[in-house]
């Protein structure tokens, strides 16, 4: 949520330029420890809390975390501009990614990338990133880690660069994250049903079926400067930010 992070926080400094909004990355997991530490007023995640962060939180602080659901993102699956694959199922990405991982090769998905390398290179984001928890409960079988040997990036923006810089790549990051030398496939829950495209309008109809929630949790609920932030980034304003950013505006209900 960096990206979406600061742009809000950048435009808010026009509305209320006596308050200013500090920004840093490092993953949700990197958030949410700042939040219970006391030292963040507000944690952005891509995935929600866990049961024993929640806890850890109500020890330290005394009180609950709040979450706020601030818009919603179509989790990519990435692939060079010129790999000639176009849909995958979500049974073929935890063969691909699962430790037990069946699938090493493009051959085996009927696809020879360009440059003539058949070994699939798997980019994947650090252990400590929602994105990759998120990716991990999606995808990988429950019960099984990711194989070894994957390449785990720091950062959504570097992972969709690697890709593109590298064709027999296949990785995963936020729709926002596209540029024209990467290419998003469409996605099927199984083979046989209709695959699609990770987009603002099959994210909202729930056809796509890797899209998730982004969240913000505060200590409790929020007051003075912080509600006021939170609620613009909800407002009309925050929200043509977060379609700016490529992704999907929160659900009304």
């Amino acid at each position: 949520m960096v990206n979406l992070a600061l742009a809000w926080a950048e435009e808010y400094k026009k509305v209320k330029p006596e308050v200013n909004v500090s920004v840093g990355g490092g993953g949700s997991g990197t958030g949410v420890a700042a939040l219970i530490s006391g030292t963040t007023d507000i944690a952005n995640c891509s995935r929600a809390m866990k049961v024993s962060e929640l806890t850890k939180a109500r020890k330290e602080n005394g009180t609950a975390p709040k979450q706020h659901i601030m818009g919603l993102d179509a989790l990519a699956i990435y692939v060079h501009a010129e790999n000639p694959l176009n849909e995958i199922t979500i049974k073929q990405l935890g063969q691909i990614y699962a430790e037990d991982a069946s699938i090493t090769k493009w051959s085996q998905l009927g696809i020879q990338p360009p440059g003539g390398n058949d070994e699939i290179i798997r980019i994947s984001r650090q252990s400590n990133s929602g994105t990759y928890a998120y990716f991990k409960e999606a995808v990988i079988p429950e019960g099984k880690e990711f194989k070894l040997g994957t390449r785990d990036l720091h950062g959504s923006k570097d992972v969709v660069e690697l890709i593109g810089n590298t064709p027999s790549a296949i990785g995963y990051s936020g729709m926002g994250y596209a540029t024209s030398h990467v290419k998003m496939l469409k996605v099927a829950i199984k083979k046989g049903n209709t695959p699609y495209a990770p987009t603002l309008e099959n994210a909202l109809d729930k056809k796509y079926p890797i899209a998730r929630p982004l969240f913000m949790y505060t200590s409790g609920e929020p007051s003075g400067h912080i509600k006021s932030y939170i609620d613009w980034c909800l407002s009309e304003a925050g929200q043509k930010i977060v379609v700016d950013s490529g992704y999907i505006p929160a659900p009304k209900d």
